[in-house]
């Protein structure tokens, strides 16, 4: 238990380091970085949005189709 919470500690403060260094070497400035990170970040939502949207669509017409009396063959 020990060996894996130091473990993650190290992830993590390794991840904060990394986070800083990139920062701090970035080609341009701070603000227009965060432009940056949120125009990402407002297409990764609209992204994932459409896609719950499609996916919702389909599961509706599946569960209509579902529901539909079924025709008899023959």
């Amino acid at each position: 238990m020990n060996r894996t919470l130091n473990f993650l500690l190290g992830m993590i403060f390794g991840g904060l380091v990394g986070a800083a260094v990139a920062i701090l070497v970035a080609p341009v400035s701070g603000e227009e970085l965060r432009a940056d990170i949120n125009q990402r970040a407002e297409r990764i939502r609209s992204d994932v949005s459409q896609a719950a949207a499609d996916r919702r669509a389909e599961l509706e017409r599946q569960l209509a189709a579902l529901k539909a009396p079924k025709q008899p063959e023959g």
